[in-house]
């Protein structure tokens, strides 16, 4: 499976020292430039699952930049570039790009409950509080509330 990421769903699993999901799910995961340049701002090493890779389609990177920020941008193009089997993204004005430009969207919730269907992870629950209290990752009640019932945990 190609993945392509965004920011935020990595820094907030690598806050919580709960990035090897990524691989145990997606195997190799790529970013573009500016990703690895906004994680390497607050992480001092990356992973080596990670691979950097430049988007080439530089008009479409420039219709983006209208839009959204250069790491949303450039995942973007590099995700439609490689035909990507998922963008990586949490951001909801990028996420409403991604599916206008035809991406097939994951975000972080979704990783979760992928990885506890896949036996990687007991629970939702607790990694979720994790995420808030460690990586100031904040979602609604109700998204909340819809993650564990459909981990089975509400």
């Amino acid at each position: 499976m190609i993945v392509v990421s965004d920011t935020s769903c990595l820094s907030n699993l690598l806050s919580i020292g709960q990035e090897s999901l990524l691989p145990s799910l997606f195997g190799e995961v790529l970013v573009p430039p500016a990703v690895e340049r906004e994680l390497l701002r607050f992480h001092p090493r990356l992973p080596d699952f990670l691979k950097c890779v430049v988007p080439a389609d530089q008009r479409r990177l420039a219709r983006l930049l209208r839009e959204l920020d250069p790491g949303e941008a450039e995942a973007m193009a590099l995700a439609c570039e490689i035909k990507a089997d998922r963008l990586l993204i949490d951001d909801t004005l990028g996420r409403a790009v991604a599916l206008r430009e035809g991406l097939a969207i994951i975000g972080l919730v979704g990783v979760l409950l992928s990885a506890k269907r896949n036996g990687l992870l007991p629970s939702v629950g607790p990694l979720l509080q994790q995420l808030e209290d460690q990586a100031g990752f904040r979602r609604s009640q109700s998204l909340k509330d819809d993650a564990l019932r459909a981990a089975g945990e509400k």
